[in-house]
């Protein structure tokens, strides 16, 4: 049986209160309409909808299930559902030590992905190769993939993986839909010998 204390000023439930709405990208309005460019509207939705794929090796992988836990709760920011499969995805998140003989798997996990995709590298090991600086581990990711967004710390912590997103999120938001045919992309991929 409940205290009576907590039925003493029952409150109303105000939903217009707890509704986070986003700001509305440029564009032209008036009553009834709002005009703006295609590509500004799949910006916000893939802002709000990115579906992260962890690769998670080491302590980073600990933080990072804090991060996904209810007190720092990634889903706020549109990214609740981790999938598990790279063809489903849209964010790979390395995290820990990546040894050379795991960099072909990362490469395959990556090409298997659909465009766009991005790349979060959370923690030094990830990034640089931390303090394993031997002949097994590879000195940073983007020797074998490239690299959208660093996230430093040995761990980092979870309020850093959640700016990294937040970053991703920037990222995703304002990138043009014609970047991913252009030239300098090609050549990015290219010198990862990626077509």
């Amino acid at each position: 049986m409940r205290p009576v204390r907590f039925n003493i000023h029952p409150r109303k439930a105000d939903i217009h209160n707890n509704i986070a709405i986003t700001e509305m990208p440029e564009g032209s309005q008036g009553e009834g309409y709002f005009a703006t460019s295609f590509e500004k509207v799949i910006g916000l939705a893939r802002k709000n909808s990115i579906w992260p794929l962890p690769f998670a090796t080491s302590c980073c992988g600990i933080e990072f299930m804090a991060t996904m836990g209810s007190h720092y709760d990634l889903a706020r920011f549109g990214s609740e559902r981790m999938g598990f499969t790279p063809r489903q995805c849209d964010l790979l998140m390395v995290m820990g030590t990546i040894s050379k003989k795991m960099a072909p798997i990362l490469r395959q996990v990556y090409l298997q992905m659909a465009e766009p995709r991005w790349v979060l590298s959370v923690g030094a090991c990830a990034s640089s190769g931390g303090i394993f600086d031997t002949y097994s581990v590879l000195q940073g990711i983007d020797q074998v993939i490239p690299v959208d967004v660093y996230v430093p710390g040995c761990p980092p912590r979870p309020e850093a993986i959640l700016d990294g997103v937040l970053k991703i999120q920037e990222l995703v938001h304002n990138e043009s839909l014609r970047r991913r045919n252009g030239e300098q992309y090609k050549a990015l991929l290219g010198s990862y010998g990626i077509e």
